[in-house]
């Protein structure tokens, strides 16, 4: 679990009334913005809230306190807790809201469709439903098979990107790519190692036009060489 300041605005009213650190000191110390710290000691905001001591709780120390207070520059530093409490991990599906709970066959639906290579845990973890739910949408079998619509769970506030995001990358380990299907385009390593073939004559056309000047050129040759007829 992180190490987290307990009721920052009601530490930073015990830290305005009781100590000399300065308005950014406390609001570094706080997260809280300067402005608000001087707000609180001008009595415009918290008002009501009671102050807490931030060194009983163990969060503050008093050496840490006394060299802010020496220091204008210096910015306190939260203690360590002595005592950590792991971080409880969520076990089973995770908890829809009554008012989404509609909406999980759709975002199974999608899951589905788009995400094939998520198991039917991740699912679960991701909208909170159970197996044999997600084995009727897979099948078909669902009551209201006839009226989904694949809807994405994140839009649908089901689950949030980064979890969608993670379980797809833990699904997809180990997966091979899928190959192309259908004619693709060959690298240029390998074009260039194809024999170039050699293109043939093409055929000449019969429509092709007639040259005139050789027409003419060859019926005055014939003309030259035809002897004379005999006058009678």
């Amino acid at each position: 679990m992180a190490n987290q300041l307990l009721m920052p605005k009601a530490t930073a009213v015990w830290l305005v009334d009781n100590t000399a650190m300065t308005f950014d000191q406390i609001a570094q110390f706080c997260q809280l913005h300067p402005l608000e710290v001087k707000a609180i000691a001008d009595g415009d905001a918290a008002q009501g809230i009671k102050g807490m001591d931030p060194v009983s709780t163990g969060q503050l120390s008093r050496e840490e306190i006394a060299r802010a207070e020496a220091d204008s520059g210096y910015r306190p530093k939260l203690s360590e807790p002595k005592v950590r409490i792991p971080e409880k991990k969520r076990r089973g599906p995770r908890y829809t809201p009554l008012s989404k709970r509609q909406d999980r066959p759709n975002a199974i639906l999608w899951l589905v469709r788009n995400h094939p290579e998520l198991k039917d845990a991740q699912i679960s973890r991701l909208v909170g439903t159970t197996k044999s739910t997600i084995e009727q949408i897979r099948n078909r079998t669902h009551w209201n098979s006839a009226n989904l619509q694949p809807m994405d769970p994140v839009t649908l506030g089901l689950c949030s990107q980064i979890d969608l995001d993670l379980e797809v990358q833990r699904a997809s380990r180990g997966v091979q790519p899928q190959q192309p299907v259908g004619d693709t385009l060959l690298p240029a390593s390998a074009t260039e190692s194809l024999p170039v073939e050699e293109k043939a004559p093409e055929p000449k056309k019969d429509d092709d036009e007639l040259d005139a000047d050789a027409v003419f050129a060859k019926l005055s040759s014939l003309k030259t060489t035809t002897p004379p007829a005999d006058e009678e």
